[in-house]
């Protein structure tokens, strides 16, 4: 693999969409998403958030989560990466031992052992995680929701606080920005973080 993959993380309505996309046309790269972008993806993404959907179980839905990863990989992120392209992905890893493993309480170890195998090994080499205040994020989201925007405040805390373990134990490789300003202001902090890292850190 020569390539470099950059993933967008954060809390649902954190605005990670917008400025993967935006930090792709000013780099000129292709972004890509999780989960849904393959058609197998899609149809689990369906599954997943689904608000009608009651009776899915915690382990059922990280292994959907992860076969969706999988098949992402195998079909968009390691042909990218074998070319030698950078890559920009909206979620990644982090974002189930975020989801599924602090805020559904699934073991991290095992979560991380299986997503191993579903990516072969590839994680991001940088990692920008969008952090946003729960309330803040609550507002963005408005009324329509899915079913894991509905889990309730206090996993979308455990999730946060998962997100900012997980960028606190691997520094080199995070870059942990405010969400919580205007679209403008998010993207020129995160321009600025990403030419910082590319020029310094790799």
């Amino acid at each position: 693999m020569t390539g470099c993959l950059i993933a967008f993380e954060g809390a649902d309505a954190s605005g990670k969409s917008t400025q993967a996309r935006r930090l792709g046309r000013r780099l000129g790269v292709d972004v890509t998403f999780q989960h849904g972008a393959t058609d197998v993806g899609a149809a689990i993404r369906t599954i997943v958030l689904d608000p009608t959907n009651h009776v899915l179980d915690d382990r059922t839905e990280a292994l959907l989560i992860i076969a969706d990863k999988a098949q992402h990989v195998a079909e968009v992120v390691a042909p990218a990466l074998e070319a030698g392209h950078t890559i920009i992905s909206d979620r990644f890893t982090a974002s189930t031992l975020a989801y599924q493993g602090y805020g559904r309480g699934l073991d991290l170890d095992l979560l991380r052992a299986t997503m191993d195998f579903a990516t072969r090994g590839i994680e991001p080499d940088l990692t920008v995680l969008l952090d946003v205040d729960l309330a803040v994020a609550r507002r963005r989201l408005g009324d329509q929701i899915d079913r894991i925007e509905g889990a309730g405040d206090a996993f979308h805390e455990r999730v946060r606080q998962g997100y900012l373990e997980l960028a606190a134990a691997d520094p080199s490789r995070w870059l942990v920005v405010d969400a919580g300003g205007t679209v403008d202001e998010v993207a020129t902090w995160i321009d600025e973080a990403v030419d910082e890292w590319f020029g310094g850190a790799r």
